[in-house]
């Protein structure tokens, strides 16, 4: 059996005792990411930077496992408007998997209105598989 591997990143830490992500054989399954700055930890307060920063930390952490963009199989967003932001949330998603053929699932839901973020998500991967 598969020993559990907790994976983080530089520049990123959650506030509660967990990990970025935790790995157990090849299923990388990450925590909540915010758009927070990885390098400041300074949230943008446009929904365009919050969503760069997610992107960026998506492939921190991937990479921080060992894998790669091409190993994520879902990733799901949280977002105070997914109506108005789904454009700068496409603009991204198809910069990290440009081809049509090989993108992850994707499911998109509604984030609480009172949250500090205006987008988040997680992700899960299979690396090595």
């Amino acid at each position: 059996m598969s020993k559990r591997e907790s994976i983080n990143y530089p520049g990123f830490k959650h506030e509660n005792p967990i990990p970025n992500a935790s790995r157990i054989g090849s299923i990388l399954m990450s925590s909540i990411i915010s758009g927070r700055d990885p390098e400041t930890g300074v949230v943008p307060p446009d929904l365009a930077g919050q969503i760069a920063n997610i992107f960026r930390q998506i492939r921190l952490c991937v990479e921080a496992a060992g894998g790669s963009v091409d190993d994520i199989v879902k990733v799901n967003f949280w977002m105070k408007d997914p109506a108005t932001g789904r454009a700068a949330l496409n603009g991204e998603w198809t910069k990290m998997f440009p081809d049509p053929d090989s993108r992850p699932a994707r499911h998109t839901l509604a984030l609480d209105a009172g949250s500090r973020n205006q987008v988040t998500c997680d992700f899960t991967a299979v690396i090595g598989g």
